[in-house]
């Protein structure tokens, strides 16, 4: 059996109460801060490859630009990177497929997009750059 002294117990509960004040403020950090600053508006999205024809999307939140081919599905997402130029989030969509999608902020009006995952049996793997280009209408 381990006995604590008086200086010993002090020094446990200090450091129980410094971990319990760490944690809280990871979790008042807000999350994805990089695509809830994205300016809302018409957005460009232009794929590389040449498979894929571009289009313009009506941007309301960032956080829509994740999951670019499960738009209508409530999936479950993981932050892998969240800093102020990029993130990476892993995402699954139960029934319906997965991805991971690293997007990177080079201004104000122009982001660079990867992703990659299985989108309803069917895999898919792109790159894409999105420029502003006005409000929505």
């Amino acid at each position: 059996m381990v006995r604590l002294t008086t200086r010993g117990l002090v020094a446990v509960c200090a450091l129980g109460m410094g971990l319990a004040v760490v944690s809280a403020v990871a979790a008042q950090r807000p999350a994805l801060t990089m695509l809830t600053t994205l300016p809302h508006g018409r957005w460009d999205l232009r794929f590389r490859g040449g498979q894929e024809q571009a289009k313009q999307i009506c941007l309301r939140d960032g956080r829509d630009l994740i999951q670019l081919r499960h738009p209508d599905h409530s999936c479950e997402r993981l932050v892998i990177e969240d800093s102020a130029a990029s993130v990476t989030i892993q995402y699954t969509c139960r029934g319906h497929g997965y991805g991971r999608t690293h997007i990177r902020r080079e201004t104000d009006r122009l982001i660079q997009i990867e992703s990659q995952g299985v989108a309803d049996g069917f895999p898919f793997d792109f790159r894409a750059e999105g420029r502003r280009i006005g409000d929505c209408s």
